[in-house]
């Protein structure tokens, strides 16, 4: 065993006990990570909750995400711990629980960050997983599609400002016509950011959407 793997051994991020290195969490604790288990091609409460806000093909989360939760814990370790292959890990779960049938996705995209907040961050936390999921899947995935223009979280903001702030939120950077595009995230919380992008994403051409989270809150 390496030196640096007995002076920091990797542990899981729920109870600490010393696990493999290219895991996250122990088998005692992925057996209780609450998946959703939501089958692709059939409506869920994800889609359902897309729906009120555009029109969406398909829609996809891996898991809830609860306050103290491992899925919290793990999706907080990828975003802001600088463990960015936790990502290719989450791609590996959510490529073994998905099967597209008559209906696939011929391009991947993921939401991207402001490029002021990734160089503060160092990395886009989507692009590893995007990446992983198009290797399995043999499905192209572009993270140059999406523009972020502006930085405020739209999240936080509300009524009319948040209307008027989401038609200029993101832009299409290149010719889109007659795609299916698969729209990756990390957390669907209110559905704020994933509606901005969607909807740019239809009005750029005669396209479909469909979404795909780690988790939804």
């Amino acid at each position: 065993m390496p030196v640096i793997e007995l002076l920091f051994p990797n542990r899981c991020l729920e109870c600490t006990k010393v696990i493999s290195g290219g895991a996250a969490i122990c088998q005692n604790c992925f057996d209780q990570l609450h998946f959703t288990h939501h089958r692709y091609g059939q409506s869920n409460e994800l889609t359902e909750k897309c729906r009120l806000l555009f029109p969406v093909e398909e829609a996809f989360a891996l898991m809830h995400f609860e306050k103290e939760s491992a899925s919290q814990k793990i999706v907080h370790q990828l975003k802001y711990g600088g463990r960015e292959k936790l990502g290719a890990l989450m791609a590996q779960w959510i490529s073994a629980s998905i099967e597209f049938g008559n209906n696939p996705p011929d391009l991947l995209t993921t939401v991207p960050l402001h490029p002021r907040k990734q160089r503060q961050r160092g990395y886009n936390q989507l692009h590893v997983f995007g990446d992983e999921l198009s290797r399995l899947w043999q499905i192209p995935c572009d993270h140059a599609l999406i523009k972020r223009n502006i930085y405020k979280k739209a999240q936080a903001l509300k009524g009319r400002e948040q209307r008027n702030v989401n038609e200029e939120l993101f832009s299409v950077t290149k010719p889109l016509q007659h795609r299916h595009v698969l729209l990756i995230d990390d957390v669907f919380t209110t559905g704020n950011t994933m509606s901005a992008v969607a909807w740019q994403i239809l009005k750029s051409g005669n396209n479909k959407v469909s979404v795909l989270v780690m988790a939804m809150d």
